[in-house]
């Protein structure tokens, strides 16, 4: 295992938090850039409060902690990044503009490879502006990165074969398992997990059933692990509605936002990090509304 070996997150936010939890945990030397300093601060209590729960629970020792805060540092701005990453991943909220800025500043400090973790911008057109599009590609976690083994690795219509090939090595690295899939709006997973999220909403709207008996539903009729009302307040009914736009705009109205999700989002309802959505939050505990 290369112990040099770098990797960058710009955005602290729950998932560039986890992409860097991960990261350094698999040996990489990790470098956050966060520019608001109260969240630059946050990002530093919570990877202690994700540590020492790994100590709690006998997945890491206090050395390899040690370690992991050695290799770890808070950076404010992308030009504090020493030239040559080997990968860089923009992990800031879902608007084509900041993330196209981001990324600019990011090729400008020279990675080997350059990811975004867009969870429904297409590829193609979030590397417009980029001199290196053969380099870049996308790298779709999911929340908790730590706990959630999936990795969608998006390939753009420039994107060099051995540029797959390295980042599936990270990707290997990091311990996750990968899908690979063809750039298009929304890739395989926000494509499919939206449409469902959208309708379960239309279905609260309609009086048709309470969120917890259409999440009920399909975790014991589907098998899924948590309903799409769950699952949305957890992603962030706000980055909900971001992708539902996104792919209102590429597909049109059948993923046109429910007036009910935009009227939450609003109000600052917006899930488990606020405290309410489509449910209660207490102490990260869910609890009907």
């Amino acid at each position: 295992m290369d112990t040099g070996a770098r990797l960058v997150v710009v955005g602290g936010g729950t998932m560039g938090l986890g992409i860097a939890f991960t990261a350094a945990n698999a040996g990489y030397v990790v470098e956050v850039v966060e520019v608001d300093p109260d969240r630059a601060e946050a990002v530093v209590a919570r990877l202690g409060q994700l540590w020492d729960g790994a100590v709690a629970r006998g997945k890491l020792t206090a050395d390899q902690v040690a370690d992991c805060w050695n290799r770890f540092t808070v950076r404010h701005s992308l030009d504090e990044i020493a030239a040559g990453p080997d990968l860089v991943v923009e992990a800031v909220p879902e608007r084509l503009d900041l993330k196209r800025a981001v990324l600019a500043g990011a090729e400008a400090r020279q990675p080997k490879l350059l990811a975004s973790n867009t969870s429904s911008i297409a590829i193609s057109a979030l590397a417009r502006d980029l001199a290196r599009p053969d380099r870049f590609l996308g790298l779709h976690f999911f929340n908790p990165v730590w706990a959630m083994a999936l990795v969608e690795v998006v390939v753009g219509p420039r994107t060099a074969d051995d540029a797959v090939t390295d980042v599936l090595a990270v990707v290997a690295r990091i311990g996750k398992d990968p899908v690979v899939v063809r750039d298009s709006p929304g890739f395989a997973t926000s494509r499919l997990g939206v449409a469902l999220g959208l309708e379960a909403i239309r279905m609260v709207a309609d009086g048709v059933a309470s969120p917890a008996d259409i999440d009920k539903a399909m975790a014991l009729g589907y098998r899924h692990p948590v309903g799409p009302l769950e699952l949305t307040d957890i992603v962030g009914l706000d980055v909900r509605l971001d992708i539902a736009r996104t792919l209102q705009d590429a597909y049109g109205d059948r993923f046109a936002p429910p007036q009910l999700l935009v009227q939450k989002v609003a109000a600052g309802e917006l899930g488990k990090k606020a405290g309410r959505g489509f449910y209660r939050w207490v102490d990260g505990r869910r609890q009907e509304v």
